[in-house]
C-alpha cells in the first residue's frame, strides 16, 4: 500500500471518533442537543494535560510523550466503542482494546511504537503514564461538572440507566448530593490521584466553574 493510501486510510478510521458520543452522557440520559464526542474528549483532555503541567511544573515528566499517548489513547473504541466501567472489566476491556489498536495501527511505520504507547498507558507503570491517565479521568469529571451546572441531568430520570444498579453509585449519589459530585468523589476513590490532581478536585467539587 502506497503511504498516501496508508495516510488517508488511517485517518478516515480516526474521523470516525467525531461522531462516536460518550455512552455515559447517554446512559446518564444527558439532555444537551449535542452531547461531547469521543474525539472532543480527546482534544480535551490534551488540552487539560497541557494546563496540569505548566502550573503544577511537572518536570520530572515528558510532556510530548504524555500528549502522543493521550492522542491515541482512545482509538480502540473506532472498533468496539466507548463502555464504561460496569459494563466491561479492566482485563476484558484492555485485551479487546489492544486487538482494535493493532489491526487499526498496524500498517502505519510506527505501528508497533504507537501501540506499546497504549500498552504503556493502560499499565499506568511510568510517571507519564500515570500522569496521562489522571488527565483523562480528570477531563471527563470536569465535563460532568459542567454538564450539571447547566442542569443537563435529573438523577431523579434515570429509568433505563444500567449505572443505578450499581450500590456505590447509589451510595454516592446520596451521600455527595449532586451528580456531579457522585463522579468527582467516585474518581477520587478509584483513581489514586496525586497531590495535585486531587487539589484540583477539591477545588471543583466545592466551587461553580462556569462562573471562572
Amino acid at each position: 500500500m502506497r503511504k498516501e493510501e496508508k495516510i488517508i486510510k488511517y485517518y478516515l478510521l480516526c474521523n470516525k471518533l467525531k461522531d462516536v458520543i460518550r455512552s455515559g452522557w447517554q446512559k446518564w440520559n444527558v439532555k444537551k442537543e449535542r452531547l461531547e464526542s469521543v474525539a472532543e474528549h480527546i482534544f480535551g483532555v490534551q488540552m487539560l494535560a497541557i494546563a496540569m503541567y505548566s502550573e503544577y511544573k511537572y518536570k520530572d515528566i515528558d510532556l510530548r510523550k504524555v500528549i502522543l499517548m493521550l492522542a491515541i489513547h482512545e482509538l480502540e473504541e473506532i472498533s468496539i466503542g466507548d463502555k464504561c466501567w460496569f459494563e466491561i472489566n479492566d482485563t476484558d476491556k484492555r485485551e479487546q482494546g489492544h486487538v482494535a489498536v493493532k489491526n487499526i495501527l498496524g500498517e502505519l511505520n510506527l505501528g508497533e511504537e504507537l501501540v506499546d504507547l497504549i500498552v504503556e498507558f493502560d499499565e499506568r507503570k511510568t510517571k507519564e503514564a500515570q500522569f496521562a491517565y489522571y488527565c483523562d479521568k480528570l477531563e471527563c469529571d470536569l465535563q460532568a461538572k459542567l454538564y450539571d451546572e447547566e442542569g443537563r441531568v435529573d438523577v431523579n430520570a434515570q429509568d433505563g440507566n444500567p449505572a443505578m444498579n450499581e450500590k456505590i453509585v447509589r451510595q454516592l449519589l446520596e451521600s455527595e448530593g449532586s451528580w456531579s459530585g457522585y463522579w468527582l468523589e467516585f474518581d477520587k476513590r478509584r483513581c489514586e490521584f496525586d497531590k495535585n490532581f486531587e487539589s484540583l478536585l477539591d477545588y471543583v467539587k466545592d466551587n461553580n466553574i462556569i462562573d471562572n
